[in-house]
């Protein structure tokens, strides 16, 4: 028989994926945090409860964990594992054995969509059909006409490459875009697509027709993409984030964006969510928005629950397990 886990979950499922876990769970036992959260961006609190766990699954309290050595392994619910990603952690789940996932691979396929439905929206001028739909009625036939674009031939700079970049490539690899990586340390499995060190970015800016921020929150990324950045992008390229909101400095994409630095930006992410409702971005000419949905999909709770029991198989057997970060 396997050995029974005691579990702890502070992610508030919907209801039928709740469902779904607990009975998946039937032969372990799950303590369901008292302070769980719908949403997979906040930081846990500490919880006493987590102290009798050997699985966690959720979003932890950083402190916490690095305090509970029988913790057996940790299972984010987010992409991003910022809060995490410390020295101080680091050691700590090393010296007490702690495996550390996060979910990478839930999140690249919805977000690579995302971006690539951006881009082909912002190429084709589909804002602009449907502001004219929702204001004027006109016909500007010739106008949109003219100004659509073909991503063929087109260059995208893919700045932080991940889990979510390599599926981006995949789906723009059919448009023969020239397509350019960046990451600190180019490790060889990049399928095709050329790499750089993030030191290189600056030269290519200048030659980009979309650049696209894919960045982790982290000391050395905040405020990445400044006014320096911003200033070496061509009139007509279009600036992504999907990463976190923290790597732009908003008020230099404000500044480039009014004085026409480049064409336009698609964000997803911003410093300080929600983004304030008197925020100056919401109004800013060819800003376009997006609340932080770039990761959503209708079926993202019950992938979560299909891969902690993908994952817990796979403990429980010894194997590999998916999406593994410490």
């Amino acid at each position: 028989m396997p050995e029974q886990l005691n579990i702890w979950c502070n992610a508030k499922f919907p209801e039928p994926a709740m469902a779904k876990l607990r009975q998946g769970l039937k032969g372990h036992r799950l303590i369901e945090a008292a302070a769980a959260s719908a949403s997979n961006l906040d930081a846990g609190r500490a919880d006493p409860q987590l102290e009798q766990a050997d699985i966690a699954l959720g979003q932890p309290d950083p402190q916490q964990v690095m305090q509970v050595p029988r913790l057996k392994w940790v299972q984010l619910t987010t992409a991003g594992y910022t809060r995490y990603d410390t020295g101080e952690f680091r050691t700590a789940v090393k010296r007490n054995g702690t495996i550390v996932c996060n979910a990478s691979s839930i999140y690249a396929e919805p977000c690579a969509q995302h971006l690539t439905a951006m881009m082909l929206a912002l190429a084709r001028r589909l804002p602009q059909s449907l502001d004219n739909q929702h204001t004027t009625h006109a016909w500007p036939y010739l106008p949109l006409r003219g100004q659509s674009k073909l991503l063929n031939g087109q260059t995208a700079l893919l700045v932080g490459y991940g889990a979510i970049a390599r599926r981006l490539a995949q789906i723009l690899a059919p448009f023969d875009m020239k397509l350019i990586g960046f990451r600190r340390r180019p490790s060889g499995d990049e399928n095709g697509v050329q790499m750089r060190t993030i030191d290189q970015l600056d030269e290519h800016l200048p030659s980009a027709d979309h650049v696209v921020n894919i960045l982790p929150a982290s000391a050395e990324t905040a405020n990445f993409f400044d006014a320096t950045r911003f200033a070496k992008l061509k009139s007509t390229a279009v600036y992504y984030n999907i990463g976190r909101g923290t790597t732009n400095d908003e008020a230099a994409l404000e500044r480039a964006l009014k004085d026409k630095r480049f064409a336009a930006a698609y964000i997803d992410a911003f410093a300080k969510e929600p983004l304030p409702p008197a925020h100056q971005l919401w109004t800013t000419p060819n800003c376009f928005i997006t609340p932080h949905t770039a990761g959503g999909h209708e079926n993202e709770s019950d992938r979560h629950v299909e891969m902690f029991f993908e994952n817990l198989n796979r403990f429980q057997r010894g194997e590999e397990l998916i999406d593994r970060i410490m």
